[in-house]
């Protein structure tokens, strides 16, 4: 059996997607499940970034309204990174009432009893253990680790070599940057961003961005420097920011 799918966002985590989605067909047998990549849609492209998805060989088919008219079984993957941006562009797609595409790595592990809406993109090595929740749209990328009886919101982002302990809860929107940790029952609230190699010993309440170890909050005129972008773009998604 064949799934069309199309992928939102010609930036790294597109093509990324796209190549763990040329894995999972070149393992799939004879009998096995494919997907059908149909080609890469993006309202904000760069020249570069199109350039790299023509080198994949895959077509690029212009912005997100191409997806309009296209079979109702058709799965969108959505390949951007930033956790807000991936919200946004969520919302915008509703309205193709297109399903979500759910890609797993062959080399990521998702334990049993884990429950996860449509979306879950786990990159390779990633690991999910046993009794976890996970929202829709999630990005689980290289060698992150989820602990047991944890709870993952929508749009979620937990970063290369990055570890959610156990009875963890993550708030819509939750981004964890590369070689973070948060310790076991800890709670960190809505659009919550945890830094790169962060180390979370408290509770992080919605709307913060902890770095350090141990994590403190960093000032909201440095936390707001970031550069404003347009959801399902090209550009980088700025996804350990701040460092």
């Amino acid at each position: 059996m064949t799934t069309d799918v199309v992928i939102v966002g010609v930036g790294g985590m597109g093509r990324e997607i796209y190549g763990v989605i040329r894995l999972l067909n070149a393992r799939a047998d004879d009998d096995g499940a494919r997907w059908q990549v149909l080609g890469f849609v993006d309202d904000y492209p760069t020249e570069p970034n199109v350039e790299l998805v023509r080198r994949l060989g895959v077509p690029f088919l212009g912005p997100t309204r191409r997806l309009a008219g296209l079979s109702s079984t058709t799965r969108v993957a959505l390949g951007v990174g930033h956790p807000r941006l991936r919200r946004e562009t969520d919302h915008v797609l509703t309205r193709y009432g297109l399903p979500a595409a759910t890609v797993v790595h062959p080399a990521a592990e998702i334990g049993p009893d884990c429950v996860f809406q449509e979306g879950l993109f786990a990159a390779g090595g990633a690991r999910v253990t046993t009794n976890v929740v996970l929202g829709r749209h999630v990005h689980l990328n290289q060698n992150c680790t989820v602990g047991h009886d944890a709870v993952l919101g929508d749009h979620v982002s937990v970063n290369p070599l990055a570890a959610v302990s156990g009875n963890c809860r993550l708030g819509d929107g939750v981004m964890v940057g590369t070689t973070a940790a948060v310790l076991p029952r800890l709670t960190v609230g809505r659009d919550a961003v945890v830094g790169a190699g962060a180390c979370v010993t408290r509770d992080v309440p919605a709307g913060t961005v902890v770095t350090g170890v141990p994590a403190r909050p960093v000032a909201r005129s440095s936390a707001d420097a970031r550069p404003v972008v347009m959801p399902a773009h090209g550009r980088e998604d700025e996804v350990d920011h701040p460092a």
